[in-house]
């Protein structure tokens, strides 16, 4: 069947042949599926791409907080014993007034293990977050078997002291009489930090710092 579509009438499509009918139909929906689309459904499906991502994200979210509330027994105990084992930690550190004593002590180790001190200066004290840092610069003489026996004294010390920057190099001196012949003399810098807890006033004074620097930073 030949149709001349110069000849259609589009003021009287009810006339056309009935194939040109359909495919004027087809094409019509076609173009109205196409524009739906493109205005409509087109972000709709992205809007619904987001709301999955989101659905996801919260599952994982709901299944995190499920397995801490599950465990939450299991986690107040555990925070039980944190707590206890800082108070413990705490209680290693001095008071403001403890720390001359502590100093003596480090002191009284180096004597006990036959060192000599050629030097030992506090430094400046760095206040921390709860607790404030107290360096001391020290320099000792002795054999390696002395040296060694300092830095076990010290780790035998009921309060924190750590030792840092430490530098062994021999020394001129020569050995005292007795001494083994493997007892080389030895020199040792090093900084031994000691710390203490802040009190109560130190503690609301840091914390009133704090609270003016993020008013300033606004």
């Amino acid at each position: 069947m030949n149709i001349d579509l110069d000849n259609l009438d589009f003021k009287n499509a009810g006339s056309w042949p009935f194939p040109i009918k359909i495919l004027a139909v087809v094409v019509i929906a076609i173009a109205v599926g196409f524009a739906g689309y493109w205005f409509d459904t087109k972000e709709q499906l992205v809007v619904l791409d987001n709301a999955r991502a989101k659905e996801d994200e919260l599952k994982k979210t709901f299944e995190t907080k499920q397995a801490v509330a599950a465990n939450l027994d299991a986690y107040k105990k555990q925070m039980e014993v944190m707590k206890k084992s800082f108070g413990a930690l705490l209680l290693q550190l001095p008071s403001k007034t403890e720390v001359a004593e502590l100093l003596v002590d480090i002191s009284r180790v180096g004597l006990e293990s036959g060192l000599e001190f050629e030097l030992f200066k506090p430094g400046a004290e760095t206040v921390k977050e709860f607790y404030a840092e107290y360096p001391i610069s020290i320099r000792v003489v002795g054999t390696y078997h002395q040296l060694g026996n300092f830095v076990g004294g010290i780790a035998a010390l009921p309060r924190i002291v750590t030792l840092h920057n430490l530098k062994i190099n021999t020394h001129q001196k020569k050995a005292k009489k007795g001494e083994k012949a493997d007892g080389s003399i030895l020199l040792m810098n090093a900084t031994a930090n000691t710390y203490r807890y802040l009190d109560k006033e130190e503690l609301d004074a840091q914390n009133a710092r704090k609270k003016k620097q993020k008013k300033r930073r606004k």
